[in-house]
């Protein structure tokens, strides 16, 4: 992608020098200097006997201009010049200077614009690259190698400039990217106090905190979402964070109130299974305060769900993957989060699929997510949770996916990590 851009880069850049100076180059082979300099001397004498002429009283002052003007229009449509001194040679000189000024200050030019109002980013670090489209194991830890030196880069210029806002917010979310929550943290620190005012900042300061400190959001992140709400009564991402914020002090009616207005503010392209996400969370929030367990149908409407016994039925937890398979791992790998029955089928009872981009991931499995209506989890007994990072985007395990499994758990646990730490054979 990197080579791909500066090539077309490059030659467009050509192309617009070329346009430009072809015109002053061309000037230079118009008509060959003997003859130019022939046609002068012939008009210099034309001149000068006209001259003579007028002080000789040959012919009248109104003659003598008449004729003065006539050689001047011929002397024009000859040479391009009234101007009877050599200039051709000075013309010449002169447009190969300007030519080689522009040659120069036209490339020089655009790189400094690029450099100062462009992304380098943007080039090298695509949403998904080519590479990890290949399947190449080794794509996302070279990737993850440019991030870090585009990053390095940017941190050292921002450095010369650190009155940059919107750079320095870059490279904290560039930072956010690479998982150092820690480095993120003080450059989005230095952001806010150059743009007190933006909200998608704060909130994304305020994730970034959470994420260090052991994803909460008590505290300072609280003020900062409370603020980012201030500035954007609608922002969906502090309202979602806001509503966090309620669900884990268990003021669930104002998580509710929370994501219910982050709900009506979803952009309309929003992904359904982030739509269905934020209803479930809705759903078991209205179930909490009603002190009903209550889950989501599929089609996203709330309803009671629960087992014999009386207890939810969801399952919930987090999905890590070990730090010594992330270079194994790619942006285009599938993260599969199911539920295996310990004595059953190995059928999976309850199942939601999610990307690699998105970890650490936390899910939530009950009925609603069954592949199956007759085989639920409700109804399973004990089991175990299986997250698989696959590369062929099948649920089908195959070598080379990543894998972790939970220890054997009942429908209704909660708070349940696993961590994707072998590389099935």
């Amino acid at each position: 992608m990197t080579l791909i851009f500066w090539l077309i880069a490059s030659a467009m850049t050509l192309c617009v020098i070329g346009l430009l100076l072809w015109p002053l180059l061309r000037r230079t082979t118009g008509m060959p200097t003997g003859d130019h300099e022939s046609r002068l001397a012939v008009y210099r004498q034309q001149f000068a006997e006209l001259d003579q002429d007028n002080k000789n009283g040959t012919i009248s002052d109104e003659l003598y201009q008449q004729a003065q003007r006539e050689l001047e229009r011929r002397l024009l449509d000859e040479t391009g010049s009234t101007d009877t001194a050599t200039t051709s040679g000075r013309w010449q000189v002169k447009s190969r200077l300007v030519a080689a000024g522009l040659a120069i200050f036209i490339p020089a030019a655009s790189a400094a614009l690029y450099w100062e109002l462009g992304n380098p980013l943007a080039v090298t670090h695509p949403s998904v690259s080519p590479l990890s489209g290949q399947g190449n194991a080794d794509s996302g830890h070279q990737t993850a190698e440019g991030m870090e030196a585009l990053s390095e880069r940017l941190k050292k210029k921002l450095e010369q400039n650190p009155n940059d806002g919107v750079g320095w917010a870059l490279l904290a979310r560039s930072y956010v990217e690479l998982g150092r929550h820690s480095d993120a943290v003080v450059f989005y620190e230095k952001a806010m106090k150059l743009l007190p005012d933006d909200p998608q900042l704060l909130v994304d300061y305020a994730d970034a905190f959470g994420m260090l400190h052991g994803r909460k959001l008590a505290g300072k992140p609280e003020l900062l979402i409370q603020q980012a709400l201030k500035l954007d009564p609608n922002h969906v991402k502090a309202l979602v964070l806001a509503g966090t914020v309620a669900f884990d002090r268990k003021e669930f009616k104002q998580a509710v109130q929370y994501w219910e207005r982050a709900s009506a503010n979803l952009p309309l392209d929003t992904e359904g299974e982030v739509r269905q996400d934020l209803l479930s969370a809705i759903a078991e929030a209205k179930g909490l305060a009603g002190g009903k367990p209550v889950m989501v149908k599929a089609i996203g409407e709330a309803a009671a769900s629960k087992t014999p016994g009386g207890s939810a039925v969801a399952i919930s937890g987090i999905v890590r993957l070990a730090p010594s398979l992330a270079a194994k791992a790619t942006s285009m790998d599938t993260l599969f989060v199911f539920a295996r029955e310990v004595d059953g089928p190995p059928m999976p009872v309850s199942i939601v699929r999610a990307g690699k981009q998105d970890l650490p991931f936390i899910f939530q499995l009950d009925d609603s997510t069954s592949p199956m209506p007759s085989r639920k989890l409700s109804s399973a007994g004990t089991v175990v949770i299986v997250a698989r990072l696959s590369k062929s985007g099948q649920a089908m395990p195959q070598s080379g996916d990543l894998e972790g499994v939970s220890q054997s758990v009942k429908p209704g646990a909660n708070k349940i990590t696993i961590v994707i730490d072998r590389e099935r054979p």
